[in-house]
């Protein structure tokens, strides 16, 4: 997983509330178990019209949007279903941040083993943080996880709280895997003992 540190991006904002995952991954996309190739279908019933072409009025088809990495979005960002496509497409189109007020638990649990960093913040804040990303191409945000700070283009500093092991994780890169892989040698020496002294298992 790659490691989580300080992130700095146009902010796209998404002022939107009970956006489910139906709405960040649709349904007919969820036929592959491979965590690439999602993000061209991120949002699409949002993104695209009948006809497959870019709604021009979608926030991420705008071209201050396009290469966004952080969103700022509205209430319970990721309820609906459990479906972890829904941080596998935001990761492939290159989201890193989702900053909210509130999340769904199970897409805010996925996020963390995915490598995305999902904020909540207090209604104020959001409205600050949304104001800022309206900005267009000046809409800069940068999030040091280390800090628990989000910096605003005109100086302005959110601070935010974060599970202290969640935050390690990020900052090392570790997912469950990983987390398991740290542990490789106690593995090895017990499998090695276990064999030694239970041969006919």
């Amino acid at each position: 997983m790659e490691k989580f540190t300080t992130l700095t991006s146009v902010a796209a904002p998404l002022p939107l509330i009970n956006i489910d995952t139906d709405m960040i991954i649709p349904k007919q996309f969820l036929k592959t178990i491979k965590r690439t190739g999602l993000g061209k279908s991120l949002f699409y019933e949002m993104r695209f019209d009948e006809q497959g072409n870019e709604n021009p009025d979608f926030v991420l088809n705008k071209a201050a949007y396009r290469a966004s990495k952080i969103l700022v979005a509205g209430d319970n960002f990721g309820c609906g279903s459990s479906r972890e496509h829904a941080p596998w497409a935001l990761l492939d189109f290159g989201v890193r941040c989702v900053i909210s007020t509130s999340f769904a638990d199970i897409f805010y649990n996925n996020c963390f083993k995915n490598g995305i960093l999902p904020i909540k913040v207090s209604p104020e804040d959001l409205a600050k943080l949304m104001d800022d990303a309206e900005r267009g191409a000046n809409a800069t945000l940068t999030v040091d996880l280390e800090a628990q700070e989000i910096r605003g283009p005109d100086g302005g500093v959110v601070r935010f709280d974060i599970d202290p092991f969640r935050k390690k994780c990020l900052i090392e890169g570790l997912d469950d895997i990983g987390l398991t892989m740290k542990k490789a040698d106690s593995i090895e020496l017990y499998e090695t003992t276990s064999q030694l002294s239970r041969p006919w298992a």
